[in-house]
């Protein structure tokens, strides 16, 4: 009888899954066809190809969010972690240093900043919003201070290649390099232990204490992991630009937790999805591409932006109460 009342209960929530990834299926359609009557050439390769070059940084700075915003979660700090990767491994490159080491040092570098968000919010009373708020003036403020302000450029020719090399000289790069990082984040999230105890935390962190799970422990690997995925995406935008930017990742942390939202990933926690996620992040991209060949002004492009994040939590709020 147990059994059956557990197979029940995983259709369901299969079938749950289902539906709210066709809703997200079905409000990319719409916005593609509106994009395709209102703008010429929508459709076409170049741009297909250019929105999904857009979308795969994005994309992979959100995929670290759903981690933890799935697990009850938040982290404003990924725009600024983003920058820290691309300026630190822009900055030793241009000193030198070899571009592997780099890279690597970089990225040690920028998910420290993780290390130091999840050991803070597990081990205080204090909010997430506040710590990685916090974290995100500070690693903005040590960006500005390595680089004084000012882009860093002069790096290696074959630097350029991930960011903008193309496979078959067609599928851009960074396209597949999100893709392969979806992967390990679908497999981390929905097919290991360490993610059912994501979703147990993110559901209800006393029970899941009470349960044996290590709250702690995984708290800080969650901000761990959502720190290495923006500083992928930061290497990945320096090398596309070619240079280490200040700016690098400014309002990221917007569009991916918008991406993540309306991929159908609870604000409340305990409920997350990956392919969800990066179907919100081609949502975004769409939105965004489509408003640029409509000459629409950058400044009510973020307007729409904002409504489209407070609509996605809206529905989230409705679909809490539901359940």
């Amino acid at each position: 009888m147990e059994g059956s009342r557990l197979k029940e209960l995983r259709s369901k929530k299969a079938f749950k899954a289902i539906q709210n990834k066709s809703g997200i299926l079905l409000g990319l359609i719409i916005l593609m066809a509106f994009f395709s009557i209102q703008a010429n050439n929508f459709l076409s390769q170049r741009n297909l190809l250019n929105i999904l070059l857009q979308s795969s940084i994005s994309a992979t700075v959100a995929l670290g969010m759903t981690v933890v915003i799935t697990g009850g979660g938040i982290d404003l700090s990924v725009g600024s972690v983003m920058a820290i990767s691309s300026i630190t491994a822009a900055s030793f490159m241009a000193g030198g240093m070899h571009m592997a080491l780099a890279i690597v040092l970089a990225l040690l570098i920028a998910v420290c900043f993780g290390v130091v968000n999840g050991f803070i919010i597990s081990r205080t009373t204090i909010a997430p919003f506040i710590v990685t708020l916090g974290m995100q003036s500070i690693a903005r403020g040590i960006v500005y201070i390595i680089c004084n302000g000012v882009p860093i450029t002069q790096l290696p020719d074959e630097f350029h290649i991930f960011g903008g090399g193309k496979l078959a000289d067609v599928i851009p790069l960074p396209v597949l390099f999100m893709l392969f990082f979806a992967v390990i984040a679908y497999i981390t999230l929905h097919k290991s232990k360490f993610g059912r105890h994501v979703f147990a935390v993110g559901s209800n962190e006393n029970t899941a204490y009470l349960s044996g799970v290590d709250v702690v422990k995984i708290k800080q690997c969650m901000y761990m992991l959502c720190s290495a995925f923006a500083a992928v995406a930061g290497i990945i935008y320096a090398s596309r630009v070619i240079s280490g930017q200040p700016n690098a990742g400014e309002n990221y942390e917007t569009d991916a937790i918008a991406a993540t939202v309306i991929g159908g990933t609870s604000m409340a926690g305990g409920q997350g999805s990956i392919v969800g996620t990066v179907l919100g992040a081609l949502i975004m991209g769409i939105l965004s591409n489509g408003l640029n060949m409509l000459s629409i002004n950058y400044y009510y492009q973020r307007i729409a932006i904002g409504i489209v994040i407070i609509g996605a939590v809206y529905l989230d709020s409705i679909r809490s109460k539901r359940r």
